[in-house]
């Protein structure tokens, strides 16, 4: 492969093994912002330093899962590589070999998805390991992984975009790399020649708040605070006089509870907009009365009227209210996408973009921003948010996540 100019961080995560002193360090942290070139330079330097130091031996590859691991790093290898080493895929096994003159060396694929995904890697004997996206994984995982590695002159490989300032990750690695003999290397999109000015700019232009600070500007910071408050604008997003387009679809998102409140929203989506123009929110704990789901179904009819409706997005939690609703046959039911996190950064990035408005009248969601908080509590060094006034929020977050996401964009 013929390869654009590097920059020298690129260079440097490429080839710091065979640089003088070298030998003080047993692995390398490159963290910063997306799109910076990290994960192609690491995944050359860890190729061509396994081969130029070991033959018959094994090493590894981690992502957050094997499917994400292939998409962004197995894949795309082999175009990086290609007329440098010979590499055979056993895609079915998990693992492929990797030859270079009279060497050959196997690099076997895990994922660390879950707490218990540390036991698919025990037992394994390894010479190196590359763990792409590493803040993504369990800590128990990391740590295994990272304990595989008993192979003399054996190295670690570590790379991934900020986080919050108390993410284990940071507070036992990047804060303490010194402690681990760890080099560690900071990127930001410069660092990414290869990247135009017009692309640059798109990037900055899809994130905001927290998640431009993380993203783009490479920065470990907390959030905290509101969680819209940077990008939900009342004299912007909240309208009073507008006009429907007749071609205009219809989509009720619902964040179903029984003693907790139940928030449903009713959405027009037209051209380059959707608009929540009317809701229904009930607190049966402040009532003090409890509804059934057929309840909440004549609810859900009456929130709709004689509108045809796309789809009910809805939490796949709430199983006994899909039940419900399934058997009256009158609306299709669509299980919502319940990641919160990149529900959230989605739902930022579409307030921004001004694709999202509300109408004057949906004042319990218009209240709900006002109050929906980051949990300052760190939460072991998690993005977590307050699990108080946040219902309206939710039902939201699953409308933008699930159907406005494929719509307009707003995710990376």
């Amino acid at each position: 492969m013929i390869y654009k100019k590097l920059s020298q961080k690129q260079l440097k995560s490429m080839f710091w093994w065979c640089q003088k002193n070298s030998e003080n360090y047993d692995a390398i942290i490159c963290d910063g912002s997306v799109r910076s070139g990290k994960t192609m330079s690491m995944t050359v330097g860890f190729i061509l330093w396994s081969m130029k130091n070991f033959d018959g031996e094994n090493f590894a590859f981690c992502g957050k899962t094997v499917e994400s691991l292939k998409r962004n790093v197995i894949i795309p290898m082999q175009k990086w590589l290609e007329g440098i080493v010979e590499i055979k895929i056993n895609s079915n096994r998990n693992f492929l070999d990797i030859s270079l003159k009279n060497h050959t060396n196997r690099y076997y694929f895990f994922g660390g998805h879950d707490r218990l995904s540390y036991k698919l890697i025990q037992g394994i004997t390894l010479a190196g390991i590359m763990l792409d996206e590493v803040t993504l994984m369990p800590r128990n995982f990391v740590e295994n992984a990272v304990a595989r590695c008993s192979v003399a002159s054996s190295k670690m490989w570590f790379n991934c975009n900020p986080d919050s300032p108390e993410h284990w990750f940071f507070k036992e690695w990047i804060q303490k790399n010194s402690e681990k003999n760890a080099l560690r290397i900071h990127f930001t999109m410069d660092d990414n020649f290869s990247l135009s000015d017009e692309i640059k700019n798109r990037y900055n232009r899809l994130y905001s708040g927290i998640f431009h600070d993380r993203y783009i500007k490479g920065l470990w910071v907390i959030a905290d605070g509101l969680v819209y408050g940077s990008v939900f604008k009342k004299n912007i997003h909240v309208l009073e006089n507008y006009e429907l387009s007749p071609d205009a679809k219809y989509y009720i998102s619902v964040d179903y509870g029984t003693l907790n409140p139940c928030s449903m929203g009713l959405w027009a989506v037209e051209k380059n907009r959707a608009i929540r123009i009317k809701e229904f929110y009930y607190d049966g704990r402040k009532k003090n009365i409890q509804k059934t789901d057929e309840e909440y179904y004549s609810e859900l009819e009456r929130l709709a009227g004689d509108r045809k409706i796309q789809n009910i997005i809805i939490d796949p939690s709430a199983s006994s209210f899909i039940t419900t609703i399934r058997k009256h046959r009158k609306f299709a039911v669509k299980k919502a996408r319940n990641d919160v996190i990149n529900g959230i950064r989605t739902t930022i990035n579409l307030l921004e973009k001004r694709r999202i408005f509300f109408d004057k009248k949906c004042v319990d969601i218009i209240r709900e921003f006002n109050l929906y908080s980051w949990d300052d509590k760190k939460n072991n060094g998690k993005d977590t948010v307050l699990k108080e006034n946040d219902h309206a929020m939710d039902d939201m977050r699953y409308f933008c996540y699930t159907v406005l996401r494929r719509i307009f964009g707003g995710e990376k």
